[in-house]
């Protein structure tokens, strides 16, 4: 699917994550900001991944602020987003839950 528009989901709240989505053209970009990206950086970015590609998303800009989110929090945040950037958080896909 594609991007319709930019979204972001989360606060910059301690143990919270903000995910920005935004259209991208060459697979999943990041650009990850956290205080432990090197303990847990790439964890971050594939629970991210693996939410994108339960919504088909291919190509995507993705700006993670990280402030010590635990996964659950991380795929959440990543739903909302996706949701907001395809557009439709008045039909969510209940299957990628």
């Amino acid at each position: 699917m594609e991007i319709k528009k930019s979204a972001i989901a989360g606060t910059l709240e301690s143990s919270d994550v903000q995910i920005m989505l935004s259209t991208g053209k060459n697979g999943f970009e990041f650009e990850l900001e956290s205080d432990v990206a090197k303990q847990f950086g790439d964890q971050i970015k594939e629970t991210i991944v693996n939410v994108l590609k339960k919504y088909k998303i291919e190509n995507a800009e993705i700006r993670v602020i990280d402030k010590g989110a635990l996964d659950m929090v991380i795929k959440a945040r990543a739903i909302t987003a996706a949701q907001r950037a395809l557009d439709i958080v008045d039909t969510p896909q209940w299957e990628v839950l």
